[in-house]
This record gives structure tokens, C-alpha cells and sequence, in this order.
């Protein structure tokens, strides 16, 4: 039976890009359309107001990354928290990549700020810090694309720790059985990454952009990561005792 997945998506993409890449949706499609494990999925655009009817039910709830700040006062942004934590505390199952990652972190009583370390871009090394039934096939390390100036400050309470690096300390993490977030981003492809940097050379400066560009030249992990998302989604809930 194929996993039913809710697609909360957070931004829209530059019109240049829309008609090769159509949406962080519709990439998150692509990459779970790659696993080992069957799934469907439902896009519900929450910046522009979109949200499942009342009554849809899913395996798993799954929110993009934006431009946008986390820690941003935006009306939708807000209304997104109130949504999620309704989430939470219903028990549903929720995973989170850079902004999501940041929002989740927020919501569940984290930090997320401005990191003082700059921009995250091109591919990225991170250790990982603990290993989990789902987080299968394993690996010793993870590499993945990133695109970021925020980052989570503190975790939420009851956190484990997942992936860290120097430059981003709290790359990865999940609550227990039920939420599940990446800094990084498993739905990005090389051209996809490199065409935002592109877009951003002015903003970046020369150094900084030459040194994201040649990280690209080596692969990254995007595709274990979609598996592991779907592996987390698959797992059981443990059942707290009464």
C-alpha cells in the first residue's frame, strides 16, 4: 500500500526556473518517485493559503523550504505554526527540510535565528551523530545540497541530534518516532542548485559563489535521505504506556 503524503510547499520559485523545476513539491515527487517505497502525494501551497479539507488524513506531513525566514512575523507563516503544532499534538507524523527543519525546531519549543557563520551553499559534509532502525541503508557520513543563512540555534526538548557539522551544529535531528528534519536538501538536483547561484552571484561575491560552484562537482546523498524519510514514515510509533 503506497504512503499517503500531505506536501505543505512554502515558497514559489523564481519565474525562470518554474517551468524546468515547477515547484519544491513537485521535486520532493521526483525524489520519492526514486525509493523503494511507494508513495502518493497531495501539494498544498500554505503560502498562498492552501491547506488539506478537514477530514483528509495522511501517513505523513512534510514541509518544504523557502526563502522566507522561520523566525518571520508573515501572517501564513504563522498560521502554518498553529497548523503544525494542531499536528503535533494530534500525533501525526512530520518532517521538515531547511526552512520546515527550522520551523519544526520553532513550533516544538527550539531556536532558529540568522546564523552568524554566513551562507551554506553547494554541497555539504555532515557527521552523523546517531544511528536509527529507518536511517537504512547506513552510512558513516552524509553529504547533501544546501541552500541557507538560518539555522537552528537549540533544539527543541527531546531532540536527538542526527547529522552536525562545524558550519551548521544542528543539521539534523528528530523527536522520537514522529518528526523527522534535514538542514539540507534531498529534493535538490546540481542544476537546480547551481541555477540559484547563478541567480545570486551579485548578492554572494565572487569568492563565495567560485567555492559553491566547485562543490558541485562531487555527488551528494539526496536519494538515501528520501529513503530514509520514507523509512521514518513506514516505522511504527512507539505506544506510550498509560
Amino acid at each position: 500500500m503506497s504512503l499517503r503524503i500531505c506536501i505543505l510547499e512554502t515558497d514559489v520559485l523564481r519565474p525562470e526556473l518554474t517551468a524546468q523545476y515547477q515547484g519544491y513539491g513537485r521535486m520532493f515527487e521526483q525524489l520519492f518517485s526514486r525509493q523503494p517505497i511507494a508513495a502518493q502525494f497531495c501539494v498544498y501551497n500554505v503560502m498562498n493559503g492552501e491547506y488539506p479539507p478537514e477530514g483528509e488524513t495522511f501517513d505523513a506531513y512534510l514541509v518544504t523550504g523557502s526563502k522566507a525566514d522561520s523566525f518571520g512575523s508573515d501572517a501564513w507563516i504563522q498560521t502554518l505554526k498553529a497548523y503544525l503544532l494542531k499536528l503535533y499534538e494530534r500525533g501525526e507524523k512530520l518532517l521538515g527540510v531547511c526552512f520546515g527543519h527550522q520551523l519544526l525546531a520553532l513550533v516544538l519549543g527550539g531556536k532558529a535565528e540568522r546564523a552568524d557563520r554566513g551562507w551554506g551553499l553547494g554541497i555539504h559534509r555532515y557527521r552523523l551523530a546517531a544511528h536509527a532502525p529507518w536511517m537504512d541503508p547506513q552510512v558513516s557520513e552524509l553529504t547533501l545540497l544546501i541552500s541557507h543563512q538560518d539555522q537552528v540555534t537549540q533544539l527543541p526538548e527531546g531532540a536527538t541530534l542526527i547529522a552536525s557539522s562545524d558550519f551548521c551544529p544542528n543539521a539534523a535531528y528528530h523527536v522520537g518516532d514522529q518528526v523527522l528534519c534535514f538542514q539540507g536538501h534531498p529534493e535538490f538536483v546540481h542544476d537546480y542548485s547551481r541555477a540559484l547561484l547563478d541567480a545570486r552571484q551579485d548578492r554572494l561575491g565572487d569568492e563565495v559563489y567560485n567555492q559553491a560552484v566547485a562543490s558541485l562537482s562531487t555527488d551528494h546523498q539526496g536519494d538515501l535521505v528520501g529513503e530514509w524519510m520514507l523509512r521514518f514514515i513506514q516505522h511504527p510509533r512507539k505506544q506510550s504506556a498509560a
